[in-house]
């Protein structure tokens, strides 16, 4: 124990090996966990460190003294005095030895494979795969599952990782996807005839290490490293889940989250990933401005527009006009819009257009609880809505709360269908 240890701290965590470097771990803590905060890579597909422990695809195995085989890093517990290597010998032949294995069915689709270039298991088989496959039989083929119109399958790419089980299972509270059949038939597929219709259910294209799960609205748009990076946050709710939305040429393709453990932890709603598919390049989109004359649309110059918008405001005073925005503009276009009616000498500003008594708002309580606090409050109520498909990061939080043992009760207009049990159900 150093001089700037606390005795708490230190009865706390053990000290480990890591392929010689002496490491502070956190007690029942697993390997990979004391490795990944070192900054010393050890393969994996099944482990997320959002998500419980499967340790079935065995890609993570390390070499521990004295023990008499590999023992997969995600599921063994550090303890004090351990040494543990991570590219011995006898490392690298069973990380070797399993990518064969998985490499036995796997399809050589990378050319057209959506997940090229951001492929966990194309960037593991570079380091740990052979070149040349000594197998010679036929290749396993898997019919693929209908998911919905927002996730594609090609399923035969799956290395039944689990990652989608488990997301779906733990972090959703859905149970749509389980594994079907056993050994070598073992299959992931949802009930029959059923698809995903978790509010959340894109995240499993981001959890799934592989081309089996892949964005359907993105599919063969682009490759990955076409495009453009640029970080954002969700303006669908008051939550402000971090964003990162990938872009070529100009145009936004898709939608993916940025881990943030305060707010939206690795997930986003289906709602952040998919609503800018219906906001850009839709035919039915007005792209232009339009003046009705005689009962008919005409298309405007903007110049034009705005020389009609300045000829109607001056015909009526401040206290004569009001803004009314919508629920779906940005912070930034509010205060522009407010400035431009302020100048205008209206003071009567409104966005929430799809309420109709504002009275008794102002006299309500502030709730000053931290998003990441949520989850472990005793007892919550929910009134008036349908939180999980309104608010599914918050209502996440929620669920969190519920397994952690806490007391949820609601008061609504209607029964709703919750990821978690209700104490009370007032409808």
């Amino acid at each position: 124990m150093t001089e700037n240890t606390s005795p708490v701290a230190a009865a706390n965590t053990v000290t480990i090996e890591i392929d010689g470097q002496a490491v502070q771990a956190d007690k029942g803590s697993m390997i990979i966990e004391a490795a990944d905060k070192q900054g010393i890579k050890i393969p994996r597909f099944c482990y997320h460190k959002k998500l419980s422990i499967a340790a079935n695809c065995r890609m993570c195995m390390v070499d521990v003294e004295k023990v008499p085989k590999p023992m997969p890093a995600c599921a063994t517990p550090v303890m004090d005095g351990m040494k543990i290597y991570t590219q011995s010998k006898r490392a690298t032949d069973a990380q070797r030895n399993v990518m064969e294995f998985l490499l036995i069915n796997h399809p050589l689709d990378c050319p057209i494979c959506d997940q090229g270039g951001e492929c966990e298991l194309q960037d593991v088989s570079m380091g740990y795969g052979r070149d040349v496959s000594r197998y010679v039989d036929s290749k396993r083929v898997v019919k693929d599952e209908n998911l919905g119109s927002l996730i594609s399958t090609d399923m035969t790419r799956c290395i039944l990782c689990t990652r989608c089980v488990r997301f779906l299972n733990e972090v959703a509270g859905t149970d749509e996807l389980g594994g079907i059949g056993r050994g070598d038939k073992t299959n992931i597929s949802t009930a029959v005839g059923k698809s995903i219709k978790s509010e959340m259910s894109g995240n499993i294209i981001d959890l799934c290490p592989v081309g089996a799960l892949t964005n359907k609205p993105f599919r063969y748009k682009a490759r990955a490293w076409e495009l453009m990076s640029s970080s954002a946050v969700s303006m669908h709710d008051g939550v402000g889940s971090n964003l990162f939305y990938h872009t070529r040429n100009g145009s936004i393709l898709r939608t993916v989250p940025q881990d943030n453990d305060a707010i939206n932890e690795a997930w986003i709603s289906d709602r952040d990933r998919y609503a800018i598919h219906g906001f850009k390049n839709d035919q039915d989109r007005i792209q232009h401005p339009m003046i009705k004359e005689n009962g008919q649309w005409h298309e405007l110059s903007w110049e034009d527009a705005l020389a009609t918008l300045v000829k109607q405001f001056k015909k009526f005073d401040g206290d004569e006009i009001a803004l009314y925005t919508s629920n779906y503009a940005s912070t930034e276009e509010y205060h522009l819009l407010k400035q431009l009616f302020n100048h205008l000498g209206s003071h009567q500003h409104e966005h929430r257009i799809n309420v109709t008594d504002f009275s008794a708002h102002d006299r309500l309580p502030r709730v000053d609880v931290p998003l990441d606090a949520v989850s472990s409050q005793q007892k919550m109520v929910i009134v008036g809505g349908y939180i999980r498909h309104e608010q599914p990061i918050l209502n996440h939080k929620i669920r969190q709360a519920w397994l952690n043992g806490a007391e949820i009760s609601s008061f609504g207009p209607k029964a709703f269908e919750q990821n978690y049990d209700l104490l009370h159900d007032f409808v």
